[in-house]
């Protein structure tokens, strides 16, 4: 039976996936599964780390599609028997911050809820079941401070709304396996230099998945049900 960690990360193969692959994969006792739409993109990833010694494992997934997520569950279940960290990853963000809520298209609202929400429950109730074989399961959804119904604003409302629900999501599963060795959590990452977050932004991806990987492999007495940036609790 594989003794490491096993941990997966859907949307890996660039951004914040990536930077979470990598800073996970060079930790002793971890295994990385890097998974993405096309594999092939995350062969850039491989070939780094494997630079540097390091290995990470790849798979095929798109969280918008039922057989792609199955297929996923399958293979881990059968190469692994469990998993003990899902990191959320993949989203998108197809609608501008000036759109305002009452020019909507409603299927680009409809698309980002695929995606960040629905793609995200989707591939937590499949992989769910294999994280009650682990020693002490982590679930990472990456929310986003413009979900936070404290802070609420316009501009966006596709995404907004998407990160909001995610955030609902959390608490949901974590009242769900409250008592287990379960730990589900919310994190936003801050202001990123990546596709999604545009080169403007004042962090590095490197920075933003700071608390994610200190989500991810939390002790047994960690928080669980909670919204985090910097390792600090913030407000819904």
């Amino acid at each position: 039976m594989e003794s490491r960690t096993i941990s997966v990360i859907s949307g890996a193969s660039r951004g914040l996936g990536r930077a979470a692959a990598q800073r996970l994969a060079t930790m002793e006792g971890q295994l990385v599964i890097a998974t993405a739409r096309n594999p092939a993109d995350l062969a850039p990833l491989s070939s780094k780390l494997g630079m540097s010694g390091h290995v990470v494992e790849t798979h095929q997934l798109d969280v918008t599609d039922d057989d792609s997520v199955k297929a996923l569950r399958d293979w881990l279940a059968e190469r692994f028997g469990r998993i003990d960290v899902l990191i959320n990853n993949a989203g998108i963000l197809v609608d501008r911050y000036s759109t305002s809520v009452l020019e909507l298209p409603l299927d680009t609202l409809r698309e980002t809820l695929e995606t960040n929400l629905i793609g995200t429950l989707r591939v937590t109730q499949a992989l769910l079941p294999l994280m009650r074989a682990s020693r002490a399961g982590r679930v990472v959804n990456l929310a986003s401070r413009m979900g936070q119904l404290t802070e609420m604003d316009a501009g966006a409302p596709a995404y907004r709304m998407s990160k909001t629900a995610l955030n609902a999501l959390t608490r949901i599963l974590a009242v769900e396996t409250a008592g287990s060795h379960i730990k589900v959590n919310s994190v936003c990452p801050g202001w990123c230099r990546t596709d999604l977050g545009g080169i403007e932004a004042p962090r590095t991806p490197e920075e933003g998945v700071d608390t994610v990987i200190w989500l991810a492999t939390l002790p047994d007495d960690g928080p669980s049900g909670g919204f985090f940036r910097d390792r600090e609790p913030i407000p819904w």
